[in-house]
């Protein structure tokens, strides 16, 4: 959301960061102390659960950490930063969170909860690369868990141009329903994508984009944009959202597009997968992922002083071949 949601997204699906307090040479006996008085009880903070992406993971963390014995937290701030921030900062306040896993909205806007997280011991995993917020590597009580959006934008060209050249002579007119300005990675998973999409099919011309924001306004916008440009027969989706609502608006104006490629991967997308309806899908795995994020947290929290982890999220191609 992506993934993308937007990424994610998976969204999708997608994690941040900050301070230089002291390393795990400073933590000991009371580092002990601190995380054993910390309850079991982790934060979940996804962009929104209106991507059934994020909600379907909203469910899997709840699900994995209650076999674990640990209660959760869902926050939902609906694509909107200053209500995640409040929402974070009053349950952090409370003493209720054990952890905290945080897929930002915009990511400049956590800083102050990971440093209020930071001074109380409490380790959180969120989403992006050190480097996106200044930082040479890995933090204090923090870990970083992205999604190589570089690899993800490339696959996701190289898919659509194979379908362009398999299905369209090598020529297609291309509409780009990208990921809202803001999330993490949109630069330069659009970049890589268009430059696969050229790469591979030097006849794939995008003509049009449109922001891909939720299912019902993508749609509405192609739909739009297909009155305009009757011609757009193929789709580079950043997001799940972006390619059902394309697939919908296309049914609505009477049309099939001959190519559509998704980065995200939800259950909805991957049976158009198997129909033929979507070429391809660069599926983020939110399974594993979810796993090796709240597994990470669960071992931070022995000594919250030490610098934590940069995980990469799981992704993997997926068509009606395999």
């Amino acid at each position: 959301m992506r993934i993308h949601p937007t990424r994610p997204a998976g969204a999708i699906v997608a994690l941040l960061v900050l301070a230089s307090c002291s390393h795990a040479s400073d933590s000991g006996g009371s580092a002990a102390g601190q995380a054993a008085a910390l309850p079991e009880t982790l934060v979940f903070s996804p962009l929104s659960l209106a991507p059934p992406a994020l909600k379907g993971l909203s469910e899997g963390v709840k699900g994995y950490a209650s076999g674990k014995g640990w209660e959760v937290i869902v926050q939902d701030p609906n694509f909107d930063s200053s209500t995640q921030t409040q929402q974070l900062n009053e349950v952090l306040s409370s003493g209720r969170a054990g952890a905290g896993w945080i897929i930002a909205v915009a990511p400049p806007s956590i800083l102050p909860i990971i440093r209020t997280a930071q001074s109380k011991g409490i380790p959180l995993l969120v989403n992006g690369r050190p480097d996106e917020y200044g930082f040479a590597g890995p933090q204090p009580g923090i870990t970083f868990d992205y999604v190589d959006y570089a690899a993800g934008g490339k696959a996701l060209g190289e898919q659509l141009g194979n379908c362009v050249n398999e299905k369209m002579g090598g020529r297609a007119d291309v509409l780009a329903a990208q990921s809202s300005e803001g999330q993490a990675g949109k630069k330069e998973f659009e970049e890589a994508a268009a430059a696969a999409l050229k790469a591979t099919a030097p006849g794939a011309t995008i003509v049009q984009s449109v922001i891909a924001k939720d299912r019902a306004g993508a749609q509405t916008d192609v739909g739009n944009v297909l009155q305009g440009k009757p011609g757009l027969s193929a789709v580079l989706a950043s997001n799940d959202e972006g390619a059902l609502g394309a697939i919908g608006a296309f049914a609505a104006a009477g049309k099939t597009p001959r190519c559509v490629t998704d980065f995200g991967g939800n259950d909805e997308v991957l049976k158009n997968v198997t129909t033929g309806k979507i070429y391809a899908s660069v599926a983020l795995q939110f399974q594993a992922d979810m796993t090796q994020s709240f597994d990470t947290l669960v071992r931070m929290r022995a000594d919250p002083k030490a610098n934590g982890q940069v995980l990469i999220v799981p992704q993997k191609v997926l068509t009606a071949k395999d």
